[in-house]
């Protein structure tokens, strides 16, 4: 039995009412032993070790015809493509400008778009007995972007650096948008907000 959630959403239409998508629960994962294992028990004839060395192969394949800029497409499963972004240490440039621009060395493959095969999505909805989940309800903030960004600035008056948590305990933002809003403000030369480090260790000080 597999369960659905019913989640809130922000407003995108600026009539300030919020809509609701629902998204199916993940019971667990089964990682590749356990799926191998099943498999093996479901279709007599297929040992689990060449099952498991059939899986490592096709994998390895695939990251090859991926690398070499191919998609790749499964009947039954699905078609897969690959996707390149900056290095983590590189800014984004830009088409015009005086900015330096970016080349092979700055750019890196840094994921693979995987778009599944509508056999795979009927066959999965056959599967499937639904039953009601739990809700979510979005994160709202009591306070107005500037009061938001006022807070963040009375906040490093205070401390030497600030974190994603640190913001989220000032205004009441969820990660996500958290994160999103101090990037808007890192970026925004009016803001009296930078940045320091990368990634995870990614954290805002006052300019």
């Amino acid at each position: 039995m597999a369960k659905y959630i019913k989640q809130e959403m922000n407003d995108l239409n600026g009539k300030g009412e919020t809509r609701a998508y629902y998204r199916l629960q993940t019971t667990r994962n089964i990682d590749a032993t356990e799926f191998v294992s099943t498999l093996c028990r479901n279709y007599k004839g297929i040992s689990e070790g060449d099952a498991i060395r059939v899986l490592v192969s096709a994998a390895e394949h695939l990251a090859e015809l991926l690398g070499k800029g191919y998609s790749v497409s499964i009947d039954k499963i699905g078609n897969f493509k690959a996707t390149i972004g900056l290095e983590p240490d590189k800014e984004m440039d830009s088409l015009d400008g005086d900015d330096p621009k970016r080349n092979a060395r700055s750019l890196r493959l840094n994921g693979v778009n995987f778009r599944a095969d509508k056999e795979l999505v009927y066959n999965a909805n056959k599967h499937c007995n639904l039953e009601r989940g739990h809700e979510v309800r979005l994160y709202r903030s009591p306070y107005t972007k500037e009061q938001r960004l006022k807070l963040a600035l009375e906040y490093l008056e205070k401390n030497k650096f600030m974190k994603v948590v640190d913001y989220m305990k000032l205004t009441g933002l969820s990660r996500t948008t958290s994160t999103t809003e101090l990037q808007e403000f890192r970026h925004d030369p009016t803001s009296g907000i930078g940045f320091i480090g990368r990634g995870s260790a990614k954290t805002y000080i006052k300019k």
